[in-house]
């Protein structure tokens, strides 16, 4: 997505996880034995580029749009995918995410 980004020439980018600890990771400097470091040593040569990128972590119900897609990449091969705008469920996610309407949620210990 990020190498999407840079190809389309956007300047400032900001990623929103629904991993608090993906978030993390990707905004601090993992340690280089971490086992998810050669993923999070990509990503980060990539935002060391003359651009601007921010991790944040956002729970699910605040992007239902991407919480969408995120679930229907599970029954895709790898790679870069398009849906159709015309795909109606996805519709109803954008909207629903223009809207602004809101969800509860309970968090227990968000330490």
């Amino acid at each position: 997505g990020l190498q999407l980004a840079w190809d389309l020439g956007f300047q400032r980018v900001r990623v929103e996880l629904d991993s608090r600890c993906a978030a993390h990771l990707l905004s601090s400097n993992a340690q280089p034995d971490h086992q998810h470091s050669a993923i999070t040593d990509r990503i980060q040569a990539l935002c060391r580029r003359d651009w601007e990128v921010v991790f944040y972590h956002a729970y699910r119900e605040g992007n239902k749009c991407a919480d969408y897609l995120a679930s229907q990449g599970h029954y895709l091969s790898l790679g870069i995918h398009s849906f159709p705008v015309s795909d109606l469920t996805l519709m109803y996610w954008i909207l629903y995410d223009v809207q602004g309407i809101s969800e509860l949620r309970l968090v227990m210990n968000e330490r």
